[in-house]
């Protein structure tokens, strides 16, 4: 019997695209590969220890944590986390928080719930890969925002809004506001204030996805760096006293501060959007693991998170200042950055007369990767960019990693 052939994978699976940084996973085994592309936070900061009391004060409790758990989450995760946005200026209650497997699946659950294809998404430019990824497979048209030193440059957002069709008005609008990946800007207070006005003028909702926020670097005083309310503050100010809902959907994480293998993301915003996501999430994985919740509920009720942040925020920037001092002493300059106040990366531009392809050929050849920079546009890359992640590496490495990028730059001048 010759069998039928198999049904067709969906269009957008088709010939689908990976992640553009972990396509890059197989250069990473190579022996004496230094990576700066993962924006992995460092291994050795990581609060082993007190994730192992935690883990084990939650197993002390028994079979309770090893069931299925409310899709909304586990109220003491809920409370703490609330108690974070609390301390980040924003007004939140336990009831306000939907605890989700990363902040990447919430980002998953809102373009779900919100975007047919076709519909029109604004995302800064350039823009975190994962985001772009997502959006192409629910057949999103993206709008880019363009940015600049002071993150997502408002006026040209409120250009291109003036000049859109009705029919061709935004859904949402996705940024990461603070220390931004790839680009490590922080947004000025000002352009948050426009931002919003923005928002509620022409009815959006804004995405503000904050997984680096605490890691802000010190001022030039010592002291760490103050920074602008969040969005969603911002917001609530604006709409104090009025029944309007907050077009502000706050995302955040345990991943860049506590660990990555715990999965735990969560989001703050309006109660209407709550519903519709923890709905959407029942049909991905039903609940966050109730496991990994009761232990990151009780590492932050331990009061080791704000030491372990701390130790994290001071030995990034040491990290940061090694990488970005090293390219400024390169000869010639032909990798030019932006120093990042906070977050995990530095975004640099390429001496023209480099070839991209063959500088990045010859870092792999003398034993350093980074991301190119086309991972981050939804169209139109600017090729002579690149993303360099300071966090997992050690200042000697990282140093090392430089005089790797000379000697690969140097190859690829001369070729």
């Amino acid at each position: 019997m010759t069998p039928m052939p198999l049904a067709d994978f969906t269009p957008m699976f088709a010939e689908p695209q990976g992640s553009p940084i972990r396509e890059l996973f197989p250069y990473l085994s190579r022996p004496g590969m230094i990576s700066l592309a993962g924006g992995y936070p460092s291994a050795s900061l990581l609060d082993a220890q007190g994730l192992a009391m935690a883990a084990q004060q939650t197993m002390q409790q028994g079979s309770t944590h090893l069931q299925y758990g409310a899709t909304e989450g586990l109220p003491s995760l809920r409370s703490a986390l609330a108690q974070q946005a609390e301390e980040r200026g924003m007004q939140a209650r336990a009831e306000d928080i939907l605890v989700t497997t990363g902040s990447q699946q919430g980002f998953d659950l809102l373009v779900r719930v919100l975007i047919s294809p076709g519909d029109s998404v604004l995302v800064e430019v350039p823009a975190y890969p994962a985001t772009l990824q997502a959006l192409r497979l629910a057949q999103a048209q993206m709008l880019s925002i363009p940015m600049d030193a002071h993150g997502l440059d408002t006026e040209a957002l409120a250009q291109l809004l003036s000049a859109l069709p009705a029919s061709q008005r935004p859904k949402l609008l996705y940024t990461v506001p603070n220390f931004s990946n790839p680009r490590g800007s922080l947004l000025s207070a000002s352009r948050r204030t426009q931002l919003v006005q923005l928002a509620l003028q022409y009815g959006f909702w804004i995405v503000e996805d904050d997984p680096y926020g605490e890691l802000r670097f010190d001022a030039a005083d010592g002291l760490p760096l103050a920074m602008p309310p969040s969005l969603h503050a911002v917001a609530q100010k604006m709409l104090a006293g009025s029944s309007a809902r907050n077009p502000v959907i706050y995302l955040s994480s345990l991943s860049k501060t506590i660990a990555p293998a715990l999965r735990i993301g969560w989001m703050l915003a309006d109660a209407s959007m709550l519903r519709r996501c923890s709905i959407a999430k029942q049909t991905s994985d039903l609940c966050t693991s109730a496991l990994a919740q009761a232990i990151a509920a009780a590492y932050l009720a331990g009061g080791r998170y704000a030491a372990t942040v701390e130790r994290a925020r001071r030995e990034y920037q040491r990290r940061m200042q090694a990488l970005t001092e090293g390219l400024l002493q390169l000869p010639g300059q032909p990798i030019r950055c932006t120093v990042p106040a906070g977050g995990m990366f530095v975004w640099a531009q390429l001496d023209p007369a480099l070839d991209a392809q063959r500088l990045f050929d010859a870092a792999v050849d003398n034993g350093v990767v980074y991301v190119p920079g086309r991972a981050f546009y939804p169209d139109q890359p600017d090729v002579h960019t690149l993303r360099m992640s300071f966090a997992a590496p050690e200042v000697p490495d990282i140093q090392a990693a430089v005089q790797r990028l000379a000697r690969a730059c140097e190859s690829a001048m001369q070729s």
